[in-house]
């Protein structure tokens, strides 16, 4: 499925990003960890390079914790300090992995006999949780907070102790979804807008991908008896499963699709983690990275 998405939102999100990104003292990237490939830019990859990062595989509560560990490992063997989060319950966590990265810095401080304020920048693809990481962390709700794209349009300053300062940052695409497997998994977790997708494909895509990995969570979550089902004819059985039926007996395909994509977003399918680590991962990031040096 290929997607030509990038709005001017995020080419601005991007100046403002290289403006402050000298002006931090660390990085905190998400992602998504039931996608963990697909939900990383590669532009951030590169503009960040010589920041102190940490990576959160965030939403982990709704991946497969057995992936999860074989991401982690994956990530940590290439260099990558990384931590498994949910966004919503492992502020402590999260506050240690600042601690860790800007260690250097505060002893540094504090050796001149200063106290210094700790400015870190969140970052990530939309819709992966950054929002509701800071307002976790603050203890309050004061970064904008959505279950689609775009709610974060510019970048924000919170203070959430009194030396530590989070930038909230617009979620930010790259300009070229080259890889059709990588923008449907975007479009999975909403990171891209469902008004620009084809969302039954996208649902259709996302049901016999789910079937391969979780066939007995999807055939007792909508009903299935037959698993050998593709593309329009599974969905009509996912309809027929949960009664999704118009005059007639027909299948209501566009109510179907909205459900599929909804329980997944929201992890009432499982823990289900779409991507896994291996060696063309990595052939793939790199492929990604070359793209972006061309443009």
């Amino acid at each position: 499925m290929q997607i030509n998405w990038y709005p001017g939102h995020m080419a601005k999100a991007k100046r403002l990003l290289q403006e402050q990104v000298t002006r931090v003292d660390a990085v905190i990237e998400l992602c998504d960890a039931r996608l963990p490939f697909s939900s990383r830019n590669p532009v951030l990859n590169q503009m960040l390079r010589n920041k102190a990062r940490v990576l959160l595989l965030n939403k982990a509560d709704l991946a497969d914790p057995a992936k999860t560990k074989q991401w982690m490992s994956f990530f940590r063997q290439r260099g990558t300090e990384c931590a498994a989060v949910s966004a919503d319950k492992n502020a402590r966590e999260v506050l240690k992995a600042i601690e860790r990265l800007t260690k250097d810095k505060v002893e540094r401080s504090a050796a001149r006999g200063m106290r210094r304020t700790v400015r870190v920048m969140v970052v990530g693809v939309p819709n992966v949780g950054k929002s509701t990481l800071i307002n976790r962390l603050h203890g309050g709700s004061v970064a904008k907070v959505g279950d689609r794209p775009g709610v974060t349009r510019a970048n924000q300053w919170i203070r959430v102790g009194e030396y530590l300062e989070l930038l909230d940052t617009p979620g930010m695409l790259w300009p070229r979804l080259d890889d059709p497997v990588a923008a449907k998994h975007l479009a999975y977790i909403s990171a891209i807008r469902d008004e620009v997708v084809d969302t039954f494909a996208l649902s259709c895509g996302l049901l016999e991908e789910l079937i391969e990995i979780s066939p007995d969570t999807l055939a007792q979550r909508y009903h299935i008896s037959d698993l050998s089902l593709r593309g329009q004819a599974l969905m009509e059985a996912v309809c027929r499963g949960r009664g999704f039926l118009m005059r007639g007996g027909e299948a209501d395909l566009e109510r179907g699709c909205a459900v599929v994509l909804d329980e997944f977003r929201d992890g009432k399918l499982g823990r289900v983690t779409l991507e896994t680590p291996h060696i063309t991962e990595e052939t793939k990031e790199n492929n990604r990275e070359e793209d972006t040096d061309a443009q």
